[in-house]
């Protein structure tokens, strides 16, 4: 399947997509880009916020500057992160009796961050367009909960992973 389809049916039935991505066996590549992706379209949702930003405050920093700003940190250092917060989890899932491998944790929560992109998009949309206020808060906590939701339910699949799938 696509990654498109694949994100739809994500929204359906994320344990069954999980268990797919984890069939197709170990490939680092493809969780690298999975995380790639959802940071560079996490970055593209940005966009409408900084250009509201700059239109209100001409003063301040330059576009160009809050774009560069917003891609070194969504392209570099947010990856980062998650490979440190992904080994986390997997500590934490083995502590309470996750038969996952490093790989497959990395996996569920690469995937769940793409899968929930379009919940993102949106949230950078109301974000410029709407501004601060009740509806930017309320769209915020349904893009975590969106997130948290896909996480919790791939990572409960991919602890359930045979040990054979990855190291």
């Amino acid at each position: 399947m696509s990654v498109t389809r694949d994100i739809i049916a994500t929204w359906r039935n994320p344990r069954r997509v999980m268990r797919r991505l984890l069939d197709m066996g170990q490939r680092d590549d493809r969780a690298l880009m999975y995380l790639l992706l959802a940071c560079g379209l996490i970055f593209v949702a940005q966009w409408p916020r900084l250009s509201r930003e700059v239109t209100l405050n001409p003063d301040g920093a330059p576009l160009d500057a809050q774009l560069s700003i917003t891609f070194f940190a969504m392209l570099m250092v947010w990856p980062i992160m998650f490979y440190g917060l992904g080994a986390l989890v997997h500590l934490v899932a083995r502590t309470l009796g996750g038969q996952g491998t490093w790989y497959s944790a990395r996996l569920a929560l690469f995937w769940s961050l793409l899968a929930s992109t379009p919940a993102w998009l949106f949230y950078g949309l109301v974000q410029g367009v709407v501004g601060p206020g009740g509806a930017e808060t309320a769209v915020g906590a349904g893009v975590l909960i969106v997130f948290l939701v896909f996480f919790a339910l791939t990572l409960r699949e991919a602890e359930r992973a045979p040990e054979g799938v990855g190291a």
